[in-house]
């Protein structure tokens, strides 16, 4: 069961606090993020599934400091509570969670019901923001290039900047995590 996987998480105090990178983008959208009165709604009916979530994450992933606090506090609007685990100390839970069967892709958020079972999975993006990486490394000339690496760099810069500024993007995030709890 993922009793045993939640009851070793940090809490978000706790993560937050430890976190070296990204701290301040990820809190520049906790603060920032805001639901409509249809999510509010929503919120109302999850608090009666009194589910609880783990987060397998790191602190240096882009789409961690999008999603996570996102969805911490879409947790706290519906009395969720969230526990988090840090991917590359937590592989054999994180190994049962690849994205496409091979990617060690985070965040993944799994919701576990009162007994510890898994209830719904999501993660790592919403379809938008994967989307959007996509079309970003289309544009990356051949691994082979001279430039290859700092292109990389710069579209991670852009990508980074983008995720934590534009709230439309953060809408997918909360549109696509509804969608996957309904």
């Amino acid at each position: 069961m993922l009793h045993t996987w939640f009851e070793k998480g940090a809490t978000f105090e706790q993560y937050r606090t430890d976190m070296q990178v990204n701290q301040q983008e990820m809190l520049r959208v906790y603060e920032q993020v805001s639901f409509s009165t249809e999510d509010e709604g929503f919120f109302k009916e999850l608090k009666q599934r009194k589910w609880r979530g783990i987060v397998l994450t790191a602190d240096w992933c882009g789409d961690a400091a999008l999603c996570v606090p996102i969805i911490q506090r879409m947790a706290e609007e519906s009395e969720i509570p969230l526990r988090y685990l840090i991917r590359d100390e937590n592989l054999e839970l994180m190994d049962q969670y690849l994205t496409n069967g091979t990617s060690r892709a985070i965040p993944i958020f799994i919701f576990i019901d009162e007994h510890g079972a898994e209830t719904r999975v999501w993660g790592p993006r919403s379809p938008e923001v994967q989307q959007l990486v996509t079309e970003l490394r289309s544009t990356l000339p051949n691994a082979e290039d001279p430039t290859f690496q700092e292109k990389q760099q710069q579209m991670f810069k852009d990508f980074k900047a983008k995720i934590n500024h534009d709230s439309t993007i953060w809408r997918t995030v909360i549109d696509s995590v509804v969608q996957r709890l309904k």
